[in-house]
């Protein structure tokens, strides 16, 4: 996708903001845009109810922000079982606790045809014009402001529509980022390549389970329709070798754990195999006319499955910085550099933890002996199960028991 000289800047525009992109980041950005008072066009290439490839996870603190917009009723309503555990099989030891903050004790992982359609139906009801089946040609720009966009439905006819700010929210591939050339940093390669299929008949009882094999990982959790989703994880350097046998090289990476490889075969795959390998960037997400919101200006390894939630408090963050800029209470490069520098403080940890866990390697000796400590104890179990889902800090936790450790009697064996 090319950018174009748009029209003058005097044109009038009918719209305040265009969010290109309707899943997890965009419709709620419209969404709460669009509740403020402001005239949001919404437009995506998919129609809904549709899938995408998503660890599907919602956290504690995504629920957190569900539930703020009025929408968790629906999702629970979708017959989402609830996860009220998070239990990590690293081998030698297996650390299981409660993933509870911000007021929630249980996480969901609806499937996106479910949630995506209920996020895009709410920017309706709320305001927004949603134009779904929409494909973005052009992003258009006037003196290096952009301006708005040009493209077309399904019927193939062409539209052009003008906007004050233009917002990506279209994902790793985010046209809006590839035309303003919105510049990377914090990069990181591709770390592991993922694969992951639906089962029926393989009851989770509302766990999370992961499991760390050696250079193999793989974790199963429920959604909707009685399915569970199970992922598996190779490192990058074995996707080539791996890729002509996807189902096999699945197999056996679950063979690794043989009591779960046991239930899984008494279970029956319902759909493809779907995989992903992800790359880990920040992108500065705002320029003259444009803003990026959720994967389109930060992405991680799916390991932690963090994305939903980031994308959910990237758009309340984002729309907070919007509405300011919209009615004229601060200047449009403060509000959205502040955007930026909140983002990165509240996520960079994360993002970090996620790429070392990522790597699939023996972590260093004294993290192992945390980890094995944390093992031995309810509540550090539990606080190790809220950094995965992004409630505690990683340094938080890892913080604490240092401290634990170094105020243990001599005679404990650690």
């Amino acid at each position: 996708m090319t950018s174009t000289a748009g029209t003058s800047g005097a044109e009038t525009r009918p719209y305040d903001v265009i969010v290109v992109g309707a899943r997890c980041a965009g419709a709620p950005t419209a969404m709460l845009l669009a509740r403020r008072g402001h005239r949001v066009l919404l437009v995506d290439r998919a129609t809904f109810p549709s899938d995408t490839i998503s660890t599907h996870l919602i956290h504690p603190p995504g629920l957190a922000a569900l539930q703020r917009w009025g929408l968790l009723d629906r999702v629970v309503a979708t017959g989402c079982p609830a996860i009220d555990t998070y239990a990590f099989d690293m081998g030698p030891f297996v650390i299981a606790g409660s993933p509870a903050g911000e007021g929630f004790d249980v996480s969901y992982a609806p499937r996106r045809t479910v949630l995506d359609k209920i996020l895009v139906d709410s920017a309706a009801e709320s305001g927004a014009e949603v134009r779904e089946g929409f494909t973005v040609e052009e992003i258009l720009f006037d003196g290096g402001t952009a301006i708005g966009i040009k493209g077309h439905g399904k019927d193939g006819r062409t539209a052009t529509e003008h906007a004050r700010i233009v917002v990506g929210a279209d994902g790793l591939h985010s046209s809006v980022a590839r035309a303003t050339g919105a510049v990377g940093y914090a990069e990181k390669p591709k770390i592991n390549a993922y694969y992951y299929t639906y089962w029926a008949g393989l009851p989770m009882g509302g766990t999370f389970e992961a499991y760390d094999r050696e250079d193999r990982a793989f974790a199963a959790w429920p959604t909707n329709d009685d399915r569970t989703l199970v992922i598996c994880a190779w490192p990058m350097h074995d996707f080539e070798a791996n890729r002509g046998d996807i189902e096999g090289n699945y197999h056996a990476v679950l063979a690794r754990a043989p009591v779960f490889a046991e239930r899984i075969s008494k279970a029956t795959r319902t759909d493809r195999f779907v995989g992903m390998a992800i790359l880990n960037y920040f992108r500065k997400p705002y320029g003259p006319g444009w803003i990026l919101v959720g994967d389109a200006g930060y992405l991680k390894d799916p390991i932690t499955a963090q994305g939903i939630q980031d994308a959910f408090r990237d758009a309340e963050r984002c729309t907070l910085a919007l509405d300011d800029v919209l009615a004229g209470r601060r200047p449009f490069d403060e509000a959205m550099r502040a955007c930026q520098e909140a983002r990165d403080s509240e996520v960079m940890s994360m993002y970090e933890f996620t790429a070392d866990f990522a790597t699939l390697e023996p972590p260093p000796p004294e993290v192992r002996e945390l980890l094995l400590a944390a093992s031995r104890s309810r509540s550090a179990q539990d606080e190790f199960a809220r950094v995965t889902a992004g409630v505690t800090r990683p340094e938080e936790f890892f913080g604490h028991m240092r401290e634990r450790m170094e105020h243990q009697p001599p005679h404990v064996n650690r």
